[in-house]
């Protein structure tokens, strides 16, 4: 879990888009983020497996 304190820092106002901090929607984790569904790995892997996230299947070959 992301503390609150770099959570609300990444929230203010900066001077050029290069400070910014993309973070996952739901833990806040700055890691590992995935742009196309707004998450962390983690998080995409829990909500793929319980079926939330339509068009994601598990591979299989």
């Amino acid at each position: 879990m992301a503390r609150l304190a770099m959570v609300v820092k990444n929230e203010r106002k900066k001077g050029s888009k290069i400070q910014y901090r993309r973070r996952c929607s739901i833990c806040g984790r700055s890691r590992a983020h995935l742009r196309k569904f707004g998450l962390c790995r983690i998080c995409l892997r829990n909500l793929a497996h319980d079926g939330k996230l339509p068009g994601v299947t598990k591979s299989s070959w």
